[in-house]
This record gives C-alpha cells, structure tokens and sequence, in this order.
C-alpha cells in the first residue's frame, strides 16, 4: 500500500491559490474536430482541419473586411415596443435582456470605412440578438445605409445572418421587406454596386427580401440558406426532400447564389467583383 502514499510533501499548494483551467481554450467542430482558441482566430474562425466556418458577428467581420477605421452609422438607433406583445415575456423585456447579454443594441450593425482602400458600407446582422430577426430597426437601419451609399455613390454590402421575420413586430417586421428592397432599387438604377453576402443561417424574410437582391449573391460554405426549415417545406409539398436541400452548395448548383467563397478570402473576391461591376481597375 505504500506505492499509493505520498513521500514528498515539499510542494504543497493552498486550495485558495489553485486556479480553474481558463474556458474558451478549445473549440470543437461539428465534425468532431478540436482546435485552439487562438488558433481559430487567426484562421477567420474557420477550423483549419475541416474547413467549418464557424458562426461569428459583426465586429469580426469588420475587422475582415474593413482595411482599418470605420465609422459606425445610426448606431443608437433601437427597437421600440409598439404592439405590446406578450408571448410568455413582455417584448420590451426580451429586448431589454438581449441588449445586455449582447451589448448590441438590435441584431444589425451599418458602418462605412475603407476596404482595399476604397470607401464601402456594410451593414452586418448579429444572430446573438434574438436570432438575428429582423425587425423594424434592422430594415430601417439597411434603409439608411443604402441611402447613405446611394447619396455618396459608394458601394453597398449586406451580410444575411438571420432567423426570419421578428414575430413580436408582426406586420411592422413584413413592412421591412418592402422598404429594404425599394431601397435596394434606387440603387440598381444608380448603377452602385450592391453585394449581399448569405452566412449561416439566412432563413425566412431575409432570403424573401434583400439577401437574394444582390448584384452578385454570394455565400460562405457549408452556410444554411432557405426561406421555411425542412418541416414546414416538406408538410406544404407534401413531398420527400433531397439531403443538404438548403446548403449553400445545393443552393449554387441550381442557380440561387453566384458564387461561394472561404472566409479569408472574402475581402479580396468582394472587391474584385466591385470591380468588374464598376468597370474600374482591378486592385491588388
């Protein structure tokens, strides 16, 4: 018995001075695969072994696409609780907790700033804020952006993270998809370059709106592209779906997006097609 009996009691530490492994070290793919932290943040959060893009918001996608400062437009703009809805928790509250949990102040974020340097607006949605819905904020807040690039002819990108329509907005949330895409109109007949850019997921009035109205609709791999989940499609059709029916790469192959592009490259291909579009010398 004494194999299991401590000799050594020279090196003792106080439990009060031990310390919890810090979390967050790893991240495990769906595919099983386990890769650091660190690691993943240097790839643009994309597992290097599987090539899983995985779910990130807006402030990372500003600092991929944007070249260094961007400034941030309507940030202070905020849902308000005209319908006094009530599902189990009071509407104002929901978006009360959302606003804490993720220091946003609704699930879309627009700001304009250099990208290969020259002058692009984005406009990103954020799905942590009650799944990226799209409520009147978001379609107000796209409006404006567009406005923004219409009037200083710069061109416009959209990046879809949603689950649809917010339902606690009800109509007002439908009217969204309206004005987005008049809006979206002004721009095609200034001839402004508009690039919409589908992420994982872009679901419901997102894709019925201003996801799909791109000058060029493109996608990240492997991304959930759809307007209803496959339960709904498939007990209104009545009919057995193919697998992956809402992949980005079923979406491609039967001519719904453009193109598919990794996430480190998104930078270069969006400026490119800017580019062509604009008919003006390609960038480095």
């Amino acid at each position: 018995m004494a194999w299991f009996k401590r000799k050594d009691k020279g090196i003792q530490t106080p439990t009060e001075a031990k310390k919890d492994i810090p979390k967050g070290l790893w991240y495990k793919s769906p595919t099983g695969k386990i890769v650091d932290t660190e690691e993943l943040e240097k790839n643009y959060y994309v597992s290097p072994e599987d090539g899983y893009h995985v779910r990130i918001g807006s402030k990372e996608y500003f600092d991929i696409l944007f070249d260094d400062k961007f400034k941030e437009l309507n940030a202070n703009l905020t849902s308000k609780d005209p319908l006094k809805f009530v599902d189990n928790k009071k509407y104002s509250d929901r978006l009360k907790e959302a606003t804490k949990k993720t220091n946003l102040k609704d699930a879309i974020r627009t700001a304009v700033g250099k990208s290969k340097g020259r002058d692009i607006v984005i406009a990103c949605m954020d799905f942590r804020f009650i799944g990226g819905s799209m409520g009147s904020v978001v379609g107000e807040k796209i409006a404006r952006a567009a406005e923004y690039s219409l009037k200083n002819k710069i061109p416009f990108l959209i990046i879809s993270k949603s689950g649809g329509a917010r339902m606690m907005e009800a109509a007002l949330s439908l009217m969204q998809l309206a004005k987005t895409s008049v809006k979206l109109a002004q721009l095609a007949e200034a001839k402004i370059p508009y690039i919409s850019l589908c992420t994982d997921p872009t679901t419901g009035g997102t894709t019925a709106s201003f996801a799909m109205l791109g000058d060029i609709n493109i996608s990240e791999p492997g991304a959930l592209i759809g307007f209803a989940g496959p339960r709904v499609v498939r007990d209104t059709t009545g009919k057995e779906l193919p697998e992956g029916f809402q992949t980005a790469e079923f979406v491609l192959e039967h001519g719904f997006l453009d193109f598919i592009i990794e996430r480190k490259k998104l930078k270069n291909k969006i400026n490119l097609y800017i580019d062509l579009i604009q008919n003006t010398p390609l960038r480095d």
